[in-house]
């Protein structure tokens, strides 16, 4: 099972955590993406996600979808993950758009923004993954205790809230070594997911993590590109967006300084920047992709616009070309 950015009520928080200090080191493999002249990713088709219907006060978020930083296809539906509200945005077949609704905030609200001054409240949510079993996780970004959670949706309407401060540690002890040795990385983790299971039913101390990749995505400006989300193709490679955001650190946003898609596989990774119709590079922050079923070519991708008041965006993107032999560094 693989994750880029993996950030979840175990009975036994402590137990978890002394797991984590016990876990077997995982070895630091390192490749360094190239740029692939071949390769074009161009933006097409963008969409405002609005609610169908007014989700109404008691709910406390607000008529659109106002963050968007990850997207999964579950079904024949289509779940967007908000890092700065406590509800994810479900698109149906017909491209109706509701909420679900998750818990509240220590504060009893669902909306976390600096206005308030109760950002550090959020979940924080980031990354997501389908399970075998359909099931649906969100991964916060585990920047704070708040935020090393997991949020499972069990079916069409239900959702439970997982607290995962052993997983965090163990994938924190990874990106620390990267840090302490001077480099600046995206890293790739797999873990095992018969483990990851057993553990996700409280059955299992923390999964081990089995190999861990560190990609130098190149920069723009002195800023580094990360990744923002990946996704598995139906022809097993990982398809990605990359993003390089001048932020001050990493709680906060900045402006974004360019965006990138590439493949990952087993031969290294390849990248190409994101551009508009008209050949310009895109100012926007894609922060979600997911593969059109059985197409390796068009993606449905997601823009925070990291304003409350500017709903989020949907895409598509189309790739067209195939990275060759022609590769250079960046």
């Amino acid at each position: 099972m693989r994750y880029l950015d993996i950030t979840t009520e175990a009975a036994g928080d402590q137990a978890d955590q002394l797991e984590a200090v016990m876990s077997r080191e995982a070895a630091i493999r390192r490749i360094v993406a190239l740029h692939a002249p071949g390769l074009r990713a161009e933006i097409r088709e963008k969409r405002a996600l609005r609610y169908g219907t007014e989700p109404g006060s008691a709910s406390g978020i607000a008529s659109h979808v106002r963050a968007a930083s990850a997207i999964r296809r579950q079904g024949s539906r289509l779940i967007v993950i908000q890092d700065d509200v406590n509800a994810l945005a479900v698109i149906d077949a017909s491209s109706c758009i509701m909420p679900l609704l998750l818990p509240p905030g220590a504060d009893g609200r669902r909306s976390f923004d600096d206005t308030i001054g109760n950002k550090h409240l959020k979940m924080d949510l980031e990354a997501a993954v389908v399970l075998p079993d359909a099931r649906v996780l969100a991964f916060g970004s585990g920047s704070a205790r708040a935020r090393e959670r997991i949020v499972i949706v069990e079916s069409e309407t239900g959702v439970r809230v997982r607290r995962a401060p052993g997983l965090y540690a163990r994938l924190r002890k990874h990106c620390e070594a990267v840090v302490t040795g001077g480099r600046s990385g995206s890293l790739v983790f797999d873990v095992d997911l018969a483990q990851f299971l057993r553990w996700l039913a409280g059955r299992g101390p923390v999964p081990n993590v089995i190999d861990v990749l560190e990609v130098d995505l190149g920069s723009i400006d002195g800023v580094p590109f990360g990744f923002t989300d990946a996704a598995v193709a139906v022809d097993g490679r990982i398809a990605f967006v990359a993003c390089a955001e001048e932020s001050v650190n990493v709680r906060g946003d900045g402006p974004v300084l360019g965006c990138r898609f590439g493949w990952l596989d087993d031969t290294g990774a390849q990248v190409t920047d994101v551009i508009e119709s008209d050949g310009r590079a895109t100012p926007l922050k894609l922060e979600g992709i997911e593969p059109r079923p059985g197409s390796i070519r068009v993606f449905d991708v997601v823009a925070d616009m990291d304003r409350p008041d500017h709903p989020a965006l949907l895409a598509e993107l189309w790739v067209t070309g195939w990275p060759d032999s022609s590769l250079t560094g960046l």
